[in-house]
């Protein structure tokens, strides 16, 4: 078996992209999904394709005068407009619950949320001074449905971005990892301990707790449980959904590395380390102590 030394060496050297999910796993971090498959990236495609056809057709419709495509395309954006409605409500959930509080994802996720609902307005209101769906489109309506394409792509592009980049919604799983695990804890009062229970983690497993507003990740490793915040130090990623092996957890945005005991930075770029913190156990349960929770 390689030792932890070695493969330190070679784990320091690896980018985040060549950690895959583990085969067979089901678990997902977004909160509205099906049998592990988030919803929003499903649901997406049917209003960027309907308001895009709508302009489409409403485009060859006027050059064309051809009523059947322009009232066509009429129907393409209420559909484009109801879908993405859709859409919307499984990625507010993920933006809520999935996206990392204080970081780049989650203003990148602000910037694709305003844009799209953009989109939506434009097309809503296109269609609205329309009136009738056999009217034909004029050169302003044609105009506000493409500027409302643009917009689209501009909110797809930061939305492709958050998925690709930021792995939003992606079961970022390594060998041995395990299924996603994620507990609410009950905020301690005072500077009482947080507890919880020891089982179902394994060596090189982690945990992300929910304790009020702050997030912090238990993990095990050779030499015991270990805690700390589920925050990389340069842009706000989840180490939670990164991979924690020989005592390092490498940031799955951008490879930063930490020492999970002492919270020190192993590899940048980040050059802040994160906040560790004192975990006992207690029979079958752990205390983590000095996690501020106010």
């Amino acid at each position: 078996m390689m030792s932890c030394e070695i493969f330190g060496r070679l784990f320091a050297r690896t980018p985040p992209s060549v950690f895959h999910s583990r085969p067979g796993a089901r678990a997902t971090r977004s909160k509205a999904s099906f049998r592990g498959h988030p919803s929003h990236p499903a649901l997406i495609p049917f209003p960027l394709a309907f308001m895009v056809g709508a302009f489409v057709f409403d485009i060859g419709g006027f050059a064309m005068e051809s009523p059947a495509l322009w009232t066509t395309g009429a129907h393409l954006a209420v559909a484009g407009v109801v879908t993405g409605i859709i859409a919307a409500i499984p990625g507010l959930i993920d933006f809520i619950f999935t996206v990392p509080p204080n970081s780049s994802g989650r203003k990148r996720a602000i910037k694709h949320m305003l844009l799209m609902i953009s989109a939506m307005v434009i097309f809503a209101f296109s269609r609205w001074i329309r009136g009738d769906a056999a009217n034909p489109p004029d050169v302003l309506l044609l105009g506000l449905e493409g500027i409302g394409v643009l917009v689209l792509m501009i909110g797809g592009w930061h939305g492709g971005t958050l998925v690709s980049r930021n792995q939003i919604s992606v079961d970022h799983r390594y060998a041995n990892a395990g299924k996603w695990k994620e507990e609410s804890v009950t905020k301690p009062a005072g500077a009482d301990p947080i507890v919880v229970g020891a089982a179902g983690l394994e060596v090189d497993q982690m945990r992300l707790l929910q304790v009020g507003d702050k997030r912090i990740v238990l993990g095990r490793t050779a030499d015991g449980y270990v805690a700390f915040d589920d925050h990389c130090t340069h842009r706000g990623g989840s180490l939670a959904g990164g991979v924690m092996i020989c005592g390092t957890v490498q940031c799955p945005w951008h490879g930063s590395q930490f020492a999970v005991a002492t919270g020190d930075v192993k590899a940048g770029p980040a050059k802040k380390k994160i906040a560790a913190y004192r975990v006992e156990a207690a029979g079958d349960n752990l205390r983590i102590y000095g996690v501020p929770t106010a």
